[in-house]
């Protein structure tokens, strides 16, 4: 039998407080690809952080064996030279950098003392032909899409040589068509040799390119599944995940009642000085109490720009057109007065805008209504522990305590954070941008049933989301952007993934 490429064994890793991972035994064949899946917190990305050299040898227990050689690594540079690469969700690009500095970025080709550019550039093209990637070597990152940035991260792995390449979550951020892009290019590296590790939360992209899966669930290895001879499929994958089966992803709601108009757009259109170009074109949509209503379409067709020049224009857009609250013209001059008005908006960005990471559970949760906890300026901490407490019990946050800084929390639990922080401010119209986006599908069920509780009692939610069948599953009305227009409207009787594609890509 073939000695594995990679075998990880009786891997045990602890924090202050929490074992992340408890005898973990992962292995993986040579050329294969091969998708690490769990929950959020079940220790998949401290599993590849381990076996990058992210914790050194020393400060976890087991044995890292690398095409039958024990490795001791003591940093990130000891695993590249035994040619792994990892990629992260959030992308290592200088942005104010070239194309071929990043992808020689530490690894400069000199001549001499100094940097050889005109190799540089030369070999750098080369490489971008591996990957599929026709730019120009010397653009500057901050000036190409999500999608190629991360192609950009694939050739920078490609120059050091690399046997295992390591990607957690790379579709996340990516739209339908460059998240299938990149699927295409991970299974022509496998042509070419490299062994591929995959997290991903897409299960259907899992099943789609996996050889092999192994399921971890609360630090633990659950099961390692052959696609191909175990007949592998969502419902399986699903119950070895969450240790039970979810037999509708997206549960149903006892009941839907839709009210009045609540919201609604005449004409709004916004011009982005910083694109120097208009990016909305006369948007017209309404929403009613009681429903969700989706807004789907591609990465760039306007969907978050929409939310965020409604929701008090912070972004500072030169706005025109009317947004009506219940039947009253409003004019918000910042979010401030949209939340005054009832609205709320969770960010699809919860790390870098949504979150104070550094900060605990309950000062993140008080943050957008300080004032329904203060006095005379002077916030009442007994007040808001039991604010925070009241929310983390309704939306069943998992922490040890509100006193928990929230970068220690699972992304899904951090989204619920994120939830938590917004219905303190008793919204009635609540945005949600990608609300389940990098979470797993046991966080996603419980983010759809909230959402489904919220509506039931009254509140409306417009929802932007790339998944469409997220989109499907959830709304009651579909709305269809492209290029900064809505092309279509849809009840969702009428919705269907090609009909949403149809109109997303008519320009």
């Amino acid at each position: 039998m073939e000695t594995p490429i990679l075998e990880m064994k009786s891997i045990t890793k602890e924090f202050p407080g929490v074992k992340a991972l408890d005898d973990v035994t992962f292995s993986v064949r040579k050329g294969e690809i091969h998708c690490l899946v769990g929950e959020n917190g079940a220790g998949k990305s401290t599993l590849m952080k381990v076996l990058s050299g992210v914790h050194p040898f020393g400060s976890y227990t087991g044995d890292i064996n690398i095409e039958g050689e024990l490795q001791k690594f003591g940093n990130i540079r000891d695993s590249e030279k035994a040619g792994i690469a990892i990629i992260y969700q959030e992308l290592a690009l200088i942005p104010e950098l070239s194309v071929y500095e990043n992808i020689f970025l530490g690894n400069e080709i000199t001549n001499g003392l100094v940097i050889d550019s005109n190799e540089s550039i030369s070999q750098a093209v080369e490489i971008l032909k591996k990957v599929g990637l026709d730019v120009n070597p010397m653009a500057k990152i901050k000036n190409l899409g999500v999608g190629k940035q991360q192609l950009v991260e694939i050739a920078k792995a490609l120059k050091k040589d690399v046997k295992i390449l390591i990607l957690d979550e790379p579709t996340a951020a990516l739209n339908e068509n460059d998240s299938d892009n990149l699927l295409h290019l991970i299974l022509e590296l496998k042509k070419q040799g490299v062994t591929s590790i995959l997290i991903s939360h897409k299960l259907r992209e899992v099943l789609e390119i996996a050889d092999t899966i192994t399921v971890l669930r609360d630090g633990k290895t659950v099961t390692t599944l052959d696609v191909e001879s175990d007949k592998v499929s969502e419902p399986i994958l699903i119950k070895n995940m969450v240790g039970r089966s979810i037999d509708n992803v997206f549960p149903k709601r006892e009941k839907i009642t839709v009210g009045d108009e609540v919201l609604r757009l005449e004409d709004w259109s916004a011009f982005s000085y910083a694109h120097g170009r208009e990016i909305l074109h006369n948007v017209n949509i309404k929403v009613h109490a009681g429903e969700i209503v989706g807004i789907a379409g591609l990465m760039g067709s306007g969907r978050t720009e929409l939310a965020k020049s409604v929701f008090g224009n912070p972004d500072h857009y030169r706005l025109s057109g009317k947004v009506f609250i219940r039947g009253v013209e409003q004019k918000f001059r910042d979010p401030g007065d949209a939340i005054k008005s009832s609205m709320a908006y969770v960010t699809e960005d919860r790390k870098g805008n949504g979150l104070i990471l550094i900060d605990d559970v309950k000062h993140n949760i008080s943050l957008a209504n300080l004032k329904e906890i203060a006095k005379a300026g002077v916030i009442n901490e007994n007040e808001e522990i039991l604010v925070a407490n009241q929310y983390r019990a309704d939306l069943n946050i998992k922490t040890p305590s509100i006193q928990q800084k929230v970068r220690n929390l699972s992304g899904g639990n951090q989204q619920k954070v994120s939830l938590g922080k917004w219905l303190f401010v008793k919204p009635g119209i609540m945005i949600l941008d990608e609300p389940t986006r990098g979470i797993d599908v046991g966080a996603k069920y419980e983010i759809y049933t909230i959402m489904n509780s919220l509506v039931e009692k009254g509140m409306s939610i417009i929802m932007i989301s790339s998944e469409l069948p997220e989109v499907l599953g959830m709304s009651d009305r579909i709305y269809v952007m492209s290029a900064g227009k809505i092309k279509g409207e849809m009840p969702i009787e009428e919705a269907s993934q090609e009909e949403i594609m149809k109109l997303a890509v008519d320009y």
